[in-house]
């Protein structure tokens, strides 16, 4: 009854509850107008040299670079002795022309003078509103203009088509450490047109690279690594590329699209482009290889994201984000796989409360900052309109898909009709599920885990896949158009064990200091067996009519042969359902529906033949949607229904158990006295 009680609660939240901002919190922003455009890498122009002043350290970092690139170096670093700068944010301050070029040599940058304590006003700067789980200071773009370096190493703001790039052959010849003194290490603020190429930034208490409201960008071949939050997030953005970039050892993801431009919210199915494109990427050794909360719009690629936590996000989870509910990204032809990196031991041993420098994220330390499941390749909660087509995702422990309703409330908006806006419309077309690209089976746990709930999603899946499953059973197919057929699912609300789960999930906090106990998403410390929510429910939902039946049917019924056969079939059903939700068995939690519906069924026909009409009929409407299930999770999604059978039992599972104790405490009905035989009379 406990586990019944939540759920009802659990979904009366959805439209009344509020909760506290999580993420990263920023300023409210401009809605971008698309008229940028994507900026293209320049060789000629006006150009700035940064450079290092230890000729040692420098010989020594060219000495393996082919005689070309290394006689060109060797020239660059002559002339930025003469005339060149010694931290890149000099060179960004001097900048007063639109396309300038900004070349960085080889060497490690600390940007020593932007780690000087504030002076005058910036030392006491009260920022427009403060996160509410990292407590920094949300800063407007005046106060961002005025004091650059309270938060962020280098700070590109107001600069346009400005292009920086390292002179190495590596990415990691060129480094921007930030040494866990700032928030950011480079911030690109309102700097449309900006380049980004070949160099390293690392150690933030946040960001590697952070470009906000920016119409035109590119990141590429550059690698965002150890950082508490992101190694590449970009937000409020349009006409934006990623290419040939790398994340590692970041707490949250190593590529953040968030809050992209939202230029196809009313598209449909077919779009004109894509804000942002991301291709020939790779994010590793992450807690997620790439995440996007109201990422709209985004396409990725022919990208790599494995020995992740899990591979990939794309959500409607968090308030305060530009462009909600999350819509039309398209992930195609990347390889999302042996995302089993469990992070969480750091969490649980104390390793993420230590400073940051402490903690050891150089040495392969990730400190979680989200919660989401160890061991999955794709996790999507509350997106609308995606394409995940032609995937290989495969020898995920946990699952191949995650996906999931997410109600308005979540992310501050209480309307009635924003609880139901979301995860609708996605369509997974011929993904290789359990296989790799090489043709090795490598099954996920489950391929695809779905709660239920949304309008309109259809899964395909190719050929050449490995044992396909699903803890829902039969999946809604896409059509040979593409689209969901006429016999769609178009359901509201969500499985109610899934939905408890989720909702139970979604409560880990590493500033709370938190981490549900009944949640089997956290690796080592992930609960297991009947410690997991979703089976401490089913258990208790069959604890409760396990009792309550068979007292009812030693009450009422012991005698009659059709109870008896009931009881039997109620019983045995309740424990294969039972093991089934144990088990993610989406057809043994089919088979248990069907068997104990059947029971049921007998039982209420039963109890009417003995004068117990109403609580008869409750039984029976039970039992009818129990059957319903079954033929929903084993057979075929029942169309046109607009919520699950399941969460229709449940309510009448509530309503029924009182009526069953009523019953059970109430007499059986007196027979009339028998007349006495005249035969037996006293003479």
């Amino acid at each position: 009854m406990r586990r019944i009680t939540l759920t009802l609660l659990v979904l009366i939240a959805a439209i009344t509850l509020p909760t506290p901002a999580q993420a990263h919190d920023e300023r409210p922003t401009r809605t971008l107008d698309g008229t940028g455009t994507r900026p293209a890498y320049r060789t000629d122009g006006p150009t700035l040299l940064v450079c290092k002043s230890d000729k040692t350290d420098f010989d020594q970092r060219i000495a393996t670079f082919a005689p070309d690139l290394k006689a060109a170096n060797e020239q660059l670093w002559a002339d930025c002795q003469k005339s060149g700068f010694r931290d890149l944010q000099a060179a960004v301050d001097s900048v007063t022309l639109p396309g300038t070029n900004i070349k960085m040599l080889p060497g490690v940058y600390q940007e020593l003078p932007s780690l000087a304590a504030p002076t005058a006003r910036c030392a006491n700067l009260v920022g427009i509103g403060k996160s509410v789980l990292y407590k920094y200071d949300v800063l407007s773009l005046q106060q961002q203009i005025d004091c650059p370096h309270n938060q962020n190493l280098v700070a590109i703001i107001n600069k346009k088509n400005l292009q920086i790039e390292g002179t190495g052959a590596a990415p990691g010849d060129v480094v921007l450490d930030g040494q866990y003194q700032k928030l950011n290490v480079l911030r690109a603020d309102n700097a449309d047109g900006v380049y980004l190429r070949n160099f390293t930034t690392q150690r933030s208490q946040f960001n590697a690279v952070y470009i906000m409201e920016t119409d035109g960008f590119v990141i590429e071949n550059a690698v965002g690594r150890w950082n508490d939050e992101y190694g590449f997030l970009t937000f409020d953005v349009d006409h934006g590329l990623y290419t040939h970039a790398e994340g590692y050892g970041n707490g949250d993801s190593a590529f953040y699209p968030g809050a992209a431009a939202n230029i196809n919210k009313d598209a449909g199915y077919d779009v004109p482009r894509y804000a942002v494109e991301i291709r020939d990427s790779y994010g590793h050794d992450n807690m997620l290889g790439y995440s996007g909360t109201a990422g709209d719009s985004v396409w990725v690629h022919d990208s790599v994201f494995t020995n992740n936590s899990t591979g990939i996000s794309t959500d409607s989870a968090f308030p305060n984000h530009p462009g909600m509910p999350q819509n039309h990204s398209k992930f195609e032809r990347n390889v999302i796989a042996n995302n089993n990196h469990d992070f969480y031991k750091y969490f649980g041993d104390g390793t993420c409360h230590r400073p940051y420098a402490d903690r050891g994220y150089e040495t392969g330390v990730v400190c979680p900052v989200v919660g989401v499941p160890v061991g999955n390749g794709v996790i999507n909660p509350g997106g609308n309109y995606n394409i995940w087509r032609d995937n290989y995702i495969y020898g995920n422990r946990y699952s191949g898909f995650v996906t999931s309703w997410v109600p308005g409330f979540v992310r501050d908006d209480t309307a009635f009709a924003a609880q139901f806006d979301t995860s609708n419309h996605n369509r997974y077309l011929n993904n290789h599920m359990g296989i790799s690209e090489k043709g090795v089976p490598s099954p996920n746990g489950t391929d695809y885990w779905w709660d239920g709930q949304g309008v309109d999603n259809c899964w395909t899946t190719a050929p050449d896949s490995v044992d396909v499953s699903s803890n829902i059973g039969v999946l809604p197919e896409c059509g040979s158009d593409e689209r969901p057929t006429a016999l769609g699912m178009k359901r509201y609300i969500g499985e109610p064990g899934a939905t408890l789960k989720m909702y139970a999930c979604a409560q880990y906090s590493l500033q709370g200091d938190h981490m549900p106990v009944d949640c089997d998403w956290w690796g080592a410390y992930a609960a297991s067996g009947t410690g997991r929510i979703e089976v401490e429910w089913a258990l208790g939902e069959a604890v409760v009519l396990f009792l309550l039946l068979g007292a009812t049917f030693v009450r009422r019924l012991r005698r009659s042969p059709l109870a008896t056969f009931g009881w039997v079939c109620a019983a045995a059903g309740l424990a294969v359902g039972v093991l089934g939700t144990w088990r993610t068995d989406a057809r043994l939690d089919g088979i248990g529906l069907g068997v104990a519906g059947l029971g049921m069924l007998a039982l209420g026909l039963a109890l009417r033949r003995v004068g117990r009409g109403r609580l008869g009929v409750l039984t029976i409407v039970v039992a009818a949607f129990a059957l319903m299930g079954a033929i929903d999770h084993a057979v075929l999604p029942i169309p046109f229904i607009p919520v699950s059978p399941g969460l229709v039992r449940v309510l009448l599972e509530v309503a029924w158990v009182p009526t069953a104790i009523v019953s059970l405490m109430l007499r059986d009905k007196q027979a009339a006295p028998a007349e006495p035989d005249p035969e037996l009379a006293p003479a």
